[in-house]
């Protein structure tokens, strides 16, 4: 043994070798060189030649080990998962989610259920979702709206942005602006005409409050000085199906949910949001064709997971994500709900995600806007 070790093994306080022993930093240790004659074994070292193979038995009993560790956390999905929605069957968000579901499933073999959790702009969705384990088998389908808006509009948010880790931007679509065809609106013109008729009566439907959809009635109603009634929808399922009733005789909503509608003769669309015309209604003009270019804005739908799930498995559920997204099978289906499929995951989600943040806090702030907590 060692002079200067005890008996444990352990460095004795009043060893030359190590004076401050007590001290477990590398600063502690005497770095004075020590001379070969103050180290006497009691022991006989292990022939070398038995020693390194011992060494490299130790090294892939390691080796396994880890690749074992590394594999079972890997190991996605290991019981069903639930992909929450923040808003009502048959909406936007909740087609996006069943497309994506119907593929993981395929593509992994295990069970994927939606679980329509509608209220309070998908706060109620997201902490759901957060009382639940964190081992990456329930997930959130998070919206533009819910993650970017709310964190400005709700004073008493019970859960924040980093509470969540961003997978996949799945989906995009600019939001079309309808109406319903007893209006006898059939561009933006005559629609203005309708409304100045109808000054401080006419009605305008958003797809819940807080929500691009109602942002952007809120700022055309300052536009045209309408003085128009806002009414509020939890989602755009129930939104549109007030409005082709008559119910409410426009609004801005999401497109994969009106253009089946719009083709059927049902509403009438007036513009888009987005910078182009969307390739479903070509013959729509965009809202900055008619003077109105500061009205832009698209909605999107993401993938999201607490942020407490290990990285190893966010990371395969992410790398599922991106293979299940470039599937021309999964594709096809999303672009003919006039859904794009943007190229965005991972760290550029999460940077754009930041300033889209941003800019909502201030539309927030301009409009005067607080939700009811």
């Amino acid at each position: 043994m060692l002079r200067g070790m005890n008996k444990w093994n352990t460095f004795s306080p009043n060893a030359q070798l190590c004076p401050k022993a007590r001290d477990s930093s590398l600063a502690a240790f005497d770095r004075r060189p020590v001379p070969w004659r103050r180290w006497e074994f009691q022991e006989t070292f292990m022939p070398h030649s038995n020693r390194r193979a011992a060494l490299a038995l130790t090294l892939l009993a390691t080796a396994a080990g880890l690749t074992g560790f590394s594999a079972h956390a890997q190991a996605w999905p290991s019981k069903p998962v639930t992909l929450t929605v923040g808003s009502a069957a048959g909406s936007a968000p909740d087609i996006y989610a069943r497309v994506i579901a119907e593929q993981l499933q395929r593509q992994t073999g295990g069970v994927f259920v939606v679980d329509n959790k509608p209220g309070a702009n998908g706060n109620l969705a997201a902490e759901t979702v957060l009382r639940t384990a964190a081992d990456g088998h329930t997930l959130l389908i998070g919206t533009q709206s819910q993650m970017t808006i709310n964190p400005s509009a709700y004073s008493n948010l019970r859960w924040k942005a980093s509470d969540f880790r961003p997978l996949v931007k799945g989906v995009e679509s600019p939001m079309v602006l309808v109406t319903h065809p007893t209006v006898g609106a059939k561009n933006f013109a005559e629609l203005k005409s309708w409304i100045a008729r109808h000054k401080g009566q006419a009605q305008y439907a958003s797809f819940s409050p807080g929500t691009p959809s109602h942002f952007l009635g809120y700022q055309l109603n300052e536009r045209l000085q309408a003085d128009m009634v806002h009414i509020p929808y939890k989602g755009s399922s129930p939104q549109v199906t007030d409005l082709m009733a008559g119910q409410v005789p426009l609004g801005f909503t999401q497109m994969a949910v009106a253009v089946p509608q719009i083709q059927a003769g049902k509403l009438v669309p007036i513009a888009v949001t987005g910078a182009q015309r969307a390739s479903a209604l070509a013959q729509v003009p965009t809202l900055a064709e008619l003077g109105l270019g500061d009205l832009t804005a698209s909605v999107w739908f993401g993938v999201f997971a607490p942020a407490g799930v290990p990285r190893p498995v966010s990371d395969a559920i992410l790398s599922a994500l991106r293979k299940a997204h470039s599937e021309a099978a999964v594709r096809a289906k999303l672009e003919a709900q006039s859904f794009e499929v943007p190229d965005e995951s991972g760290a550029a989600f999460e940077k754009n995600l930041a300033a889209e943040t941003a800019k909502w806090a201030r539309v927030v702030k301009a409009t005067g806007f607080r939700a009811n907590d």
